[in-house]
């Protein structure tokens, strides 16, 4: 395990830039950790070491993710859900207690949440669908980037056209979140529901439009036609 951490650390120490590493945490107010490598490098990386480990057992690679992300690096991080990603023809009901575990402990801004729920937990839940109790569970969670997991989990499914029952589920727990990134998460499940059900999806914003913050409700219409969107719009 440590000569692959080792290597891949390297590779990402080498290829830091100082520069783009201040200019990028402007856009996390968390304040995250990181070498300052851009992502497609960190990506071309990711696809690199993983071929030296791809064989190995997914246990293993699980670990080895684990270690990745106790670094509390922002591109080791990366590298870890990527290879998570991969192992998804792998994946056993069992898998959920280890994604639950590292949304909650390492993705605690809105690009580790992303990363992890759109790949990963998205895949996840689209076959196990038995577990969309637990992560509507995640609504309720007083951390805030829980309760924008609840949603952006539901955006792989949605996409391969899963029904909309838990996405207004969903949308009615967080309707008032008062947290900016959970309005924009749950305002972009509604826009991404709105591809294949308009219709629905509109109709849930005109009955909720007077209570949605107003940053939901532009996500959710981004996407609308214009007389639609100004229907929404209008008082």
């Amino acid at each position: 395990m440590d000569k692959y951490l080792k290597a891949i650390r390297n590779d990402l120490s080498i290829n830091s830039d100082e520069r783009y590493r201040r200019a990028i945490q402007v856009f996390f107010k968390e304040g995250l950790k990181l070498y300052g490598v851009r992502t497609p490098t960190v990506r071309k990386f990711s696809r690199k070491h993983y071929a030296a480990i791809k064989y190995r057992p997914k246990d293993e690679i699980f670990r080895l993710c684990g270690l990745l992300l106790g670094s509390g690096l922002s591109e080791e991080r990366t590298i870890a859900f990527d290879w998570a990603f991969r192992l998804k023809n792998q994946y056993q009901p069992g898998d959920f207690v280890i994604f639950e575990k590292w949304l909650k402990k390492y993705a605690p801004d809105w690009g580790g949440v992303d990363d992890l729920c759109i790949h990963a937990v998205g895949y996840f839940l689209y076959h196990h669908p038995e577990f969309a109790p637990r992560v509507l569970k995640w609504a309720g969670s007083r951390q805030w980037w829980m309760r924008r997991a609840s949603a952006v989990a539901l955006i792989y499914g949605l996409r391969r056209g899963v029904s909309l029952k838990e996405v207004f589920r969903t949308a009615d727990i967080l309707l008032l979140d008062k947290e900016y990134l959970v309005q924009k998460g749950y305002g972009w499940m509604l826009k991404v529901a709105g591809d294949k059900h308009q219709r629905e999806v509109f109709d849930y914003v005109i009955k909720n439009k007077k209570k949605m913050p107003r940053t939901a409700l532009r996500y959710a219409i981004e996407k609308f036609p214009e007389d639609l969107r100004q229907k929404v719009l209008s008082k």
